[in-house]
């Protein structure tokens, strides 16, 4: 019997951007290791520090970690991850489309988060250097913050915190391969 072996070669790092988190104005980066054959380790950060007008801002920082196990091979088809996520904030007089955190509008918040969850993915090989990825979180955080009266002055309405559940990653990005 005849037996032959394909030997190929991976590639062991990725830089990436997340097109739906610069759809918010918002630059970010993020690289990725192959750890092994089905394992890899990325880290994501995100800074926005556009204030649009003396009321509108959406000025924020974070930091995503991420471990994952590929069902393939790294780098092609479906993975699973655990994530974590950390960060700053200081937004307000922005009016967010679907009616998405409507008091944003006509106040302003400042804190900060932490948290972590699992996530599920795919990504697609376009070509030798370039995949593309879409992936999803679901999990908790701890946001601790401040509400003003209006989002550039105004007095202190509350200082508190909050336990979210829920998502906490959402991702479509763009994949170059070293």
């Amino acid at each position: 019997m005849l037996t032959i072996t394909v030997c190929a070669s991976a590639q062991q790092v990725a830089i990436k951007t997340n097109l739906l988190y610069a759809a918010t104005t918002t630059p970010n980066i993020g690289i990725e290791v192959g750890l092994g054959k089905k394992s890899t380790a990325q880290l994501f950060y995100a800074l926005n520090p556009w204030k649009f007008s003396d009321n509108e801002k959406l000025r924020h920082w974070s930091v995503n970690p991420e471990y994952r196990y590929w069902f393939c091979y790294r780098f092609n088809g479906s993975f699973v991850g655990i994530h974590a996520l950390g960060g700053e904030f200081n937004m307000g007089g922005v009016k967010l489309p679907l009616g998405i955190w409507p008091s944003l509008e006509d106040h302003r918040y400042e804190g900060w988060f932490a948290g972590g969850g699992v996530s599920y993915g795919y990504q697609w090989i376009l070509n030798k250097h370039f995949n593309l990825e879409a992936s999803l979180g679901l999990g908790y955080a701890y946001i601790n913050y401040k509400k003003f009266v209006c989002a550039e002055c105004g007095e202190l309405l509350k200082d508190t915190d909050r336990h979210y559940f829920g998502p906490t990653k959402a991702a479509l990005s763009v994949i170059y391969l070293f």
